[in-house]
């Protein structure tokens, strides 16, 4: 039982990855890779959480390595999930937005993850593994229509998926509220208030007889009233069955996405897929679970993994690795004004910022027998660290035409190299390098090129907008950069100066040099996330049938339970 139940945003996204174990020398392992969504880092029992019970994770982290410098290279779900799978900075695959919206909102949108980009998945099918994804994807669907399925999952080296396409907003949830709210006011109510304003104006003055009106005007007005009535009214209806949906492979299965027992049933098809590809000696990749708050399956969901690898003795030949995409999205509250996000500890910010707040994460890796358990390491590393890592470990070679940014972590935690392979890390707020990070000596310091206004004023957050932006009136621009030293800083609170710190501007000079380094080598890409990639497109638009007007079915209790590697219909749909 909990101490104390507290709503929360959460998605787990387990990545199951099969493939052949044993290679000619060393045994290759399985992989588990379990991510959650929008978790903080102050929010399990091992990262010193006292009010929320979380046993499995403790026992993940118990028996292996706990990471407490792991660090999202993105604050925000795409761009931070491209990163993840490829290794690579957002920006190098156009997955960091030049605009406000840094996140996919429509199914039916054109922008994703290219086709020439290169996951970890795509490597491990190459070496022979059988990969799945169960859970959240969020980094788009299709191109050109309804059906090339371009930035699919399977189009990216899964063999199987089985999740949400898109995300999980509160808007999927009938009662919950919208996080379109501050749209609304600017889109359709101020143009409201204005409409009525000039109408009621046209009327005064007809009456008073000091202008006369002509009917078209009058018309022409209260058509515009009615067009931006009516498309209020529309995207309400519309938005939760043609973007809430649940997809096994290519199919849609449910529309709109039922929360009933949702986390047992991704659950349990990532448990069948484990089971089925036990005689293979396959290896795991992903699995991707949302939750409305933090409940007992969520617990259950990694309690159930560990426990079917100890039942299939495979558990001492799989590495486990459990984080988080970016920190705990501080700013949701519910329409009854009920905190959701979750806690980030003691660090500043959330999800959408660079403080640590919104990029500190959990970072537990477990491999008996090769992992020291119980250690803990305070070296900085990055979610980017995984592809290299898995790569490595599976015996695929990296690819050599394009740079990849994470390291490969197996000599920390092998405790052959106490020092991170990161003397930089680069955190971009969307487009825009908004810090640089330097590793020396034993200091971490950390400059930031500009920083999001938090309102009101305060506050730890951007409530008056839902999340924090990255450019324009948003953000205030400092100059010279704000420098925190992390390792005695690790609430930023207390700036430095070229009085508190002797060697302020050398340091600085270091990190800008860097940086513009780092520019350097980036390429120009096509934005994913441009509006005309993000913006609902209709001959995109996925629907399993037309029922009323809208999309609706549920083949989630019609289909089969057998589990195809190849990414083909089950017999049972």
């Amino acid at each position: 039982m909990f101490m104390k139940m507290r709503k929360m945003r959460i998605f787990c996204l387990l990545l199951l990855v099969l493939g052949e174990a044993w290679s000619h020398v060393t045994p290759r392992p399985n992989f588990v890779l379990l991510m959650a969504d929008d978790l903080g880092i102050g929010d399990p029992g091992c990262y010193g959480n006292k009010t929320l019970r979380t046993p499995n994770i403790d026992r993940l982290a118990g028996g292996g390595v706990k990471l407490t410098q792991h660090l999202a290279a993105a604050p925000l779900c795409t761009p931070s999930r491209a990163a993840f799978l490829t290794g690579r900075y957002p920006i190098r695959s156009g997955m960091a937005a030049q605009n406000q919206v840094g996140v996919f909102i429509f199914s039916a949108s054109s922008g994703g993850l290219p086709p020439s980009e290169i996951t970890f998945a795509k490597l491990l099918k190459s070496q022979g593994y059988t990969t799945a994804l169960i859970g959240k994807w969020h980094l788009g669907t299709n191109c050109h229509n309804s059906s090339d399925f371009c930035h699919h999952p399977l189009s990216h080296g899964f063999d199987y998926f089985h999740g949400i396409p898109v995300t999980n907003l509160r808007d999927c949830k009938p009662g919950e509220g919208s996080v379109f709210t501050t749209a609304f006011r600017l889109l359709v109510f101020i143009p409201l208030q204005v409409l009525a304003l000039a109408l009621l104006t046209l009327a005064g003055l007809r009456w008073l007889g000091l202008f006369r009106v002509p009917p078209a005007l009058i018309f022409s007005l209260l058509f515009l009233a009615a067009l931006v009535l009516g498309l209020l009214l529309c995207f309400l209806h519309f938005f939760r069955p043609l973007n809430c949906f649940l997809m096994r492979n290519h199919d849609i299965t449910q529309q709109p996405m039922s929360y009933d027992n949702l986390t047992q049933r991704l659950t349990a098809d990532a448990v069948r897929f484990i089971q089925r590809d036990k005689s293979m000696r396959v290896n795991h990749i992903p699995v991707l679970v949302k939750f409305g708050r933090f409940e007992h399956s969520f617990f259950s969901l990694s309690g159930q993994i560990l426990d079917v690898l100890d039942e299939l003795k495979l558990a001492n030949n799989t590495l486990i690795y459990f984080s988080s995409d970016q920190g705990a999205h501080v700013e949701e509250v519910t329409v009854k004004g009920e905190l959701h996000g979750g806690s980030n500890g003691i660090y500043k910010g959330g999800k959408a910022t660079n403080w640590e707040g919104g990029i500190r994460v959990p970072g537990i890796l477990r491999w008996p027998g090769v992992i020291q358990a119980g250690l803990e390491l305070d070296a900085p590393t990055s979610n980017m660290d995984l592809f290299p890592t898995v790569a490595n470990l599976a015996g695929a070679p990296l690819p050599e035409d394009r740079i990849i940014d994470g390291r490969d972590l197996m000599p920390l935690l092998l405790g052959q190299s106490q020092r991170s392979d990161h003397e930089f890390l680069f955190h971009y707020c969307n487009f825009y390098l908004n810090a640089t990070w330097l590793s020396f000596g034993t200091s971490i310091w950390k400059a930031f090129f500009f920083t999001p206004k938090f309102s009101p004023e305060g506050a730890n957050g951007c409530f008056a907008t839902h999340v924090c932006f990255c450019h324009g009136h948003s953000i205030t621009h400092h100059d010279p950069p704000l420098l925190f030293d992390i390792s005695q800083d690790p609430r930023e609170t207390d700036p430095l100066t070229p009085t508190s710190e002797p060697r302020f501007w050398e340091i600085l000079e270091v990190m800008q040099q860097a940086a513009a380094h780092h520019t350097r080598t980036l390429q120009d890409v096509p934005d994913q996330l441009s509006p005309g990639n993000i913006i609902w497109k209709p001959w995109l638009q996925m629907c399993c049938s037309w029922s009323g007007l809208s999309c609706q079915c549920d083949r989630e209790k019609e289909e089969g339970r057998g589990i195809s590697p190849r990414g083909k219909k089950n017999q049972g749909l």
